[in-house]
């Protein structure tokens, strides 16, 4: 039997459709600023221009889906070889001072719209983690993988703009609850179109008030 999605189908199709366009759009009127963040960080200390990591994306009720998630280093260079996958914290020493300016302002995160494009990753939508820290959650939080259940995770969401990044579990399980509300919304269009309109002005107001971590 054909498993009936949750979403609304004409949601599906414009959230798809808007994803595509402004995928596109942005990353050819940030191409100018792309090569300039790509010399920064290539000047300024030894490693790659770019760090791919897996993440966990859609949930599947037989399949989760995996990908790499594309982003500028802000980092040193092999920043986990020693302590694994960890939660950035504030005044992070393993960030770079171009990364620091990366983060405050999420620039970091435009190479992500190439996974937008592949499909991979939506504009909004829960926050992708990664597999093993997934696999931890799972054991402490009830229904944490649900949260990405039938929704391509986002570069920004309800629960990224409304609390930031995660430094402990009480943030992770107040996190939920956005991501949860937010899956919500995609039952209506009205109430879609709304959270949507909310959610790109908060992300703007950080990246240009510099509140990214």
């Amino acid at each position: 039997m054909k498993q009936t999605s949750f979403i609304h189908p004409g949601i599906s199709f414009l959230k798809r459709s808007i994803d595509i366009v402004f995928a596109i759009i942005c990353l050819v009127l940030t191409c100018p600023l792309a090569v300039v963040i790509a010399l920064m960080i290539k000047l300024s200390t030894p490693g790659p221009i770019f760090y791919c990591q897996l993440r966990v994306g859609k949930v599947k009720s037989r399949k989760v889906e995996h990908f790499y998630m594309i982003k500028f280093r802000t980092m040193i260079n092999d920043a986990e070889a020693e302590t694994g996958a960890v939660w950035a914290i504030a005044n992070d020493k393993r960030l770079t001072y171009v990364g620091k300016l990366l983060r405050k302002t999420r620039l970091d995160e435009l190479p992500q719209f190439i996974n937008v494009i592949k499909g991979e990753m939506s504009l909004i939508g829960p926050r992708p983690e990664r597999p093993e820290i997934v696999k931890n959650l799972e054991k402490q939080i009830p229904f944490y993988s649900e949260r990405t259940y039938q929704m391509t995770p986002g570069i920004t969401g309800l629960a990224q703009v409304s609390q930031g990044y995660d430094t402990c579990i009480d943030d992770v399980k107040t996190k939920i609850a956005y991501d949860f509300a937010y899956s919500l919304s995609l039952t209506k269009l009205g109430s879609w179109l709304l959270m949507d309109i909310r959610i790109l002005f908060k992300t703007l107001l950080i990246m240009v008030l510099g509140r990214g971590q």
